[in-house]
């Protein structure tokens, strides 16, 4: 007779057994134990008890389905985690928001539905334009599921969408025809499993200990312990999440935010943190060589001139030109502002009207619009369309130019660089397409929901590039998202889910094909 205490499956083994979808309830239900402990800490013992209930009562569920659940295979290979992340980003929020509702007793389900579904795409976007409305752990909470929905971006981007040729992948030299990797649709389930565990062993400790430096940091140059470790999450996963309604009551000042600047970085190119994609595989310059680096650091500094520059002039001609410090301060705000939006993070420098007020002038909020489109990196929590996509239309129009001197010229992979397959700028133009036509569709549903048209605009823009702050600064005043209809909340949180996942994930879960490979 076989042993059959060899037959059991450890704990690690029956833990990755388990659907991710569950997986991520059972992690996050855990994570509602931490604002409780904070909560008590601080006697905010109505909301702490909410969120200790919701924890506890998450985790029995967990346990009791996972024990259920035990021994069976899940049916699906790479596709299976592709929807279960879309799940997180639809189904999750409502149990998310549960210990949210509860402990702020003042509002609706629903607004607390889009507040969750905001933090976790990492959008960032609020309906409580008033701090104070809500007490340190409900700020806590918003802080973490954003924290950790950016994390599992990270993780999903290498286990999940790199083997999908999706999320930017789609346009690298990997997913070209003819590469023995270019398509992993065959994957079974306990090799995306083990895909998922790998990926996540390497990638959690980088984030975890970049957001603890970054809070150690933040919390030194002055400011509270709730508000550095809010910002120091935020700034990791491009949430845009503070607990005091931005930069301007922070305490670090300029210090705090050049700290911040550097660690922003990490989301211009997945090669500042990693090389576990694919993307790096045929670069080996480094981030000297990398296209998004180099393009994120170019918008960075030439956006910033012209708008000082534009500043300039305008406070030349208010007599103005002698004051250096307010030139500086100027050229700091916009700066830290570009890469902010760049990004997709969205905090606005606390020196940014200093820029405006020190000219006299406005600076339009379609600037910061246009730089929340195009975003941040491949495989990197920022959204947008992203700068490799972007680096492949650019390759493409020097292309079309070299062809206009020599027709005859022939152009291959080496000519479109290393890193990007041959047709890699017709796909990236039919995702801009798509964006383009998700982002009227968006916008006309939007319409139709009661709000105007430039709001309407602005809220599409800001919810798929999840760039939520941008309703803040991009339009005169600010949009006050709890003062919409409910359809028009619902929309937006379609849009932001579409934003996060991005289009070609959600057609790929309608492919048949995919499924049946």
């Amino acid at each position: 007779m076989p042993d059959r205490a060899h037959q059991r499956p450890g704990l690690w083994a029956s833990v990755q057994q388990l659907p991710l979808f569950l997986l991520l309830v059972g992690l996050f239900s855990a994570a509602m134990l931490v604002p409780a402990v904070y909560g008590g800490v601080v006697r905010e013992l109505v909301t702490a008890r909410a969120f200790l209930y919701s924890g506890l009562l998450g985790l029995a569920a967990f346990a009791l389905i996972g024990l259920a659940h035990a021994g069976r295979e899940t049916r699906y290979g790479t596709l299976g985690p592709l929807l279960s992340l879309l799940c997180a980003f639809v189904f999750l929020p409502v149990i998310l928001a549960v210990p949210f509702y509860e402990g702020l007793r003042t509002t609706t389900f629903l607004n607390a539905y889009v507040e969750m579904v905001s933090a976790i795409t990492t959008t960032g976007a609020t309906l409580f334009d008033d701090p104070g409305r809500l007490n340190g752990p409900l700020h806590l909470w918003r802080a973490i599921v954003g924290w950790m929905g950016g994390l599992m971006m990270w993780v999903a981007a290498s286990a999940i969408l790199a083997p999908l040729n999706l999320g930017g992948f789609e346009v690298t030299a990997r997913a070209e025809r003819g590469r023995k990797s270019s398509r992993d649709f065959g994957m079974t389930a306990p090799e995306v499993r083990n895909r998922i565990a790998k990926v996540a062993a390497v990638l959690v400790p980088i984030y975890v200990a970049l957001t603890l430096l970054l809070w150690v940091l933040l919390a030194v140059g002055g400011d509270p312990a709730l508000t550095a470790v809010c910002h120091a999450m935020a700034i990791m996963a491009t949430s845009g999440i503070s607990p005091v309604g931005g930069l301007t009551g922070a305490g670090a000042g300029i210090a705090g935010e050049a700290v911040m600047l550097l660690f922003m970085l990490f989301a211009l190119s997945r090669l500042t943190f990693s090389t576990d994609t694919v993307t790096a595989d045929v670069d080996s310059g480094g981030l000297r060589r990398d296209p998004e680096f180099r393009i994120g650091i170019a918008l960075v500094i030439v956006v910033p001139l012209v708008l000082f520059f534009r500043h300039f002039m305008g406070a030349f001609d208010v007599a103005a030109e002698d004051e250096l410090r307010d030139a500086g301060r100027a050229l700091w705000g916009s700066a830290f502002t570009v890469l902010s939006f760049l990004t997709t993070t969205g905090f606005a420098s606390a020196n940014w009207v200093d820029a405006q007020s020190w000219s006299g002038l406005q600076t339009p909020g379609l600037l910061l619009m246009g730089l929340a489109l195009v975003g941040g990196g491949v495989a990197t929590t920022a959204g947008g369309v992203k700068l490799l996509r972007v680096y492949a239309l650019y390759k493409n129009g020097l292309r079309e130019m070299e062809r206009l001197v020599h027709p005859s010229s022939v152009g291959g992979a080496a000519t479109m660089s290393g890193r990007l397959q041959k047709g890699g700028a017709f796909i990236a133009w039919i995702f801009f397409m798509l964006f383009a036509l998700t982002l009227a569709l968006v916008s006309i549903l939007l319409s139709l929901a009661g709000v105007d048209f430039d709001t309407a605009l602005i809220i599409a823009i800001a919810g798929l590039s999840t760039t939520g702050p941008l309703l803040d600064v991009a339009a005169d005043m600010p949009i006050q998202l709890i003062e919409m209809t409910g359809a028009a909340k619902s929309i937006f949180v379609a849009a932001m889910v579409l934003g996060r996942l991005e289009t070609l994930a959600i057609i790929a879960l309608f492919t048949p094909d995919l499924w049946r490979g």
